[in-house]
């Protein structure tokens, strides 16, 4: 895994990749489409997107692998693509935004999936230029979210054959958004499943697994909440590249941002909850072991009691000679003992 890059003294719209290299090769995935057809290929030559630019199609340039910054520089000068744009796309380190520009509108997106074997959310930058008849995407690595949408593509279901790139845009977020809500329900079943254990067994290393969730879902705040704000610009936005017919579909996808919201804040309210839960459950574990103590001490307070009484030297002590006087002490320490439990015992103390 490489080490990030600094840019740290180097002018504005310096193309310096910012991240991790996820995948080893930069490759480029083309889907050409009207109604009537479609053309689908990989390329690995910035070249072969140049001609998309005039096409009178819709074309989907999905670039994978956006640590190559001359592959990068390439495309960007060939669509025109303000340097610092191009800047923001190498910096994997962005937070949710969208920005408009004369010919296109520039958005970053935050494509999340869960890690069953850690229990962690990974989390990939998507970059989004929406041209008016193009779609340039780019990932940092090459598994994604967006294989249903392909398959939509290639059998010509719905309407994202006879839509514009505004509609294709807007596919894309809507499979970027769906995907959360799985995040948000392994979520809840990790959350289940600890809360059991909570219940059953606490020790230390449930709350070293809580601490690992509370990050998370504050890793998935950071995603979800910039994302309304996106939503609602590109929804009121006057830019000529949003039709009229796609608007309806924005203002959908923004109640499903409003839902992943409200999923996310009710979320970390229960972590919180788990955190209060172990700290109680301890706090419990501890008053029980407490109170059996304190029976134990309480019992012998009368014993200690009875067994210094007759540990004192003096002459004048009749039981001191008497045949029966250490059972009859023994006697009277046990029933003590034995009267002491069953009053604990009928207060409901033991």
């Amino acid at each position: 895994m490489n080490r990030p890059r600094s840019k740290t003294g180097l002018s504005p719209g310096s193309l310096i990749f910012v991240g991790h290299k996820k995948i080893d090769q930069t490759a480029i995935d083309i889907m050409e489409f009207n109604p009537a057809e479609l053309r689908e290929f990989r390329t690995d030559k910035p070249e072969d997107t140049f001609t998309l630019k005039e096409s009178s199609s819709i074309s989907w340039i999905d670039i994978k692998g956006v640590h190559n910054e001359e592959f990068v520089a390439a495309i960007g000068h060939h669509f025109q693509i303000h340097p610092l744009v191009l800047e923001d796309i190498l910096n994997t380190r962005q937070r949710p935004k969208i920005e408009y520009y004369d010919d296109y509108i520039f958005l970053v997106l935050k494509m999340l999936s869960w890690n069953s074997k850690n229990n962690t959310i990974e989390n990939e930058q998507i970059s989004l230029i929406i041209g008016s008849n193009y779609v340039l995407s780019f990932q940092e690595r090459e598994a994604d979210v967006f294989e249903p949408l392909r398959a939509r593509i290639r059998k010509g279901k719905g309407r994202i054959r006879t839509m514009g790139s505004d509609y294709l845009a807007y596919a894309m977020m809507d499979v970027t958004i769906d995907n959360y809500f799985l995040v948000l329900e392994a979520i809840g079943d990790h959350m289940e499943m600890l809360e059991e254990k909570l219940l059953i067994h606490p020790d230390k290393n449930i709350l070293k697994d809580i601490y690992i969730l509370k990050r998370e879902n504050l890793l998935l705040r950071k995603a979800v909440w910039p994302l309304r704000e996106v939503v609602s610009q590109l929804d009121r936005s006057e830019s000529p590249l949003i039709k009229k017919k796609t608007r309806p579909f924005l203002r959908d996808l923004y109640d499903h941002t409003l839902h992943a919201i409200d999923t996310v804040e009710t979320y970390r309210d229960m972590t919180s909850g788990l955190q209060e839960l172990y700290l109680s459950t301890l706090s419990n574990k501890s008053n029980d072991v407490m109170k059996v103590l304190t029976i134990i001490a309480t019992i012998f307070i009368p014993l200690t009691f009875i067994v210094g009484i007759y540990g004192m030297n003096f002459d004048n002590m009749p039981e001191l000679r008497w045949q029966w006087g250490y059972f009859a002490v023994l006697a009277l320490m046990g029933l003590i003992s034995l009267a002491m439990l069953w009053l604990f015992r009928k207060n409901k103390w033991l």
